[in-house]
């Protein structure tokens, strides 16, 4: 018999399972985030459950998004998996409708990403292919680097940074808040060495550089701070500065649209009217 189970991340049992599957396909593990404590109630499995095991999974990210300063209540759907034994039987489907009837109500709007051999089934569930926009600029920066590296490799680190993301106020024009718990996913996992901090800013800034060029996937601060300044606290080798987010102000930026081979944005609800006339993008640190 198969169950749909949901909000199960303290059943220990369901969220090896889980985490087993997510291994095999994805090859991700929650567990270590969850025994950090940073897999928190925005993160919510809906898996259908056979013989006490996860055969297959959609899970729900609340993601709210300060848009031009008015919030909208979006939901993102990701970890879609199903084990090999178990395809073709209308899994998702189930999880889908089900997904739907607790959240189409409720949400300002849904919203996924998805690989390129799934294109075709989203729009059975009334999902639109949406176009994101991505802001860089050159930049000529004279003054000395001030932004130390801040290693994330202990939990101290973690914790205070999270912190930092909890108290900061929104920087962009479309910024995901009230879910540090994702921001944390990355940091915790794969960019444990991309965090940095300025003192006289008394800001956190996640971004990669390699050579000249600088990726910024976000900026965490208490207070307004220039993100002029904060480019220029990473000293004259910068030249370029791409964004994992869109800035309040764009017009020193151009704007271009993101295409990628294997990721297709999907949305729905009516929130998403005037999404693509916008020029917008999801975080690349809300992507889950």
């Amino acid at each position: 018999m198969y169950e749909i189970k949901k909000n199960y991340k303290d059943n220990e049992q369901l969220r090896q399972s889980f985490n087993e599957l997510a291994k095999k396909t994805f090859s991700l593990d929650f567990e270590d985030w969850y025994q950090n404590g940073f897999w928190k109630e925005n993160y919510n499995p809906y898996s259908i459950v056979h013989e006490n095991q996860v055969i297959a999974n959609v899970s729900v990210n609340i993601t709210d998004i300060i848009w031009d300063g008015v919030k909208k209540h979006f939901i993102q759907l990701g970890t879609v998996m199903t084990d090999e034994a178990y395809r073709n039987q209308g899994l998702i489907r189930r999880l889908m409708e089900e997904i739907d009837k607790d959240y189409g109500q409720k949400a300002d709007g849904i919203y996924l990403f998805a690989g390129a051999d799934v294109l075709e089934f989203y729009p059975k569930f009334d999902f639109k292919k949406a176009a994101e926009y991505q802001y860089s600029k050159q930049v000529d920066n004279q003054r000395e680097k001030t932004m130390k590296q801040i290693l994330m490799n202990e939990k101290s680190a973690w914790d205070k940074l999270e912190k930092a993301i909890n108290k900061s106020i929104v920087h962009g024009s479309f910024d995901m808040v009230g879910n540090s718990e994702l921001n944390m996913f990355y940091v915790t996992k794969f960019m444990q060495e991309n965090v940095y901090y300025d003192e006289m800013l008394d800001v956190y800034v996640i971004a990669e550089i390699e050579e000249n060029s600088i990726f910024i996937h976000n900026v965490f601060a208490d207070k307004e701070v220039d993100l002029d300044a904060v480019i220029e606290a990473f000293g004259k080798e910068i030249k370029k500065v791409t964004l994992g987010f869109v800035p309040r102000n764009k017009e020193s930026y151009s704007a271009e649209e993101i295409k990628e081979e294997d990721t297709t944005l999907f949305v729905k609800g009516d929130a998403f009217k005037g999404f693509d006339e916008a020029r917008v993008m999801f975080q690349t640190l809300a992507h889950a």
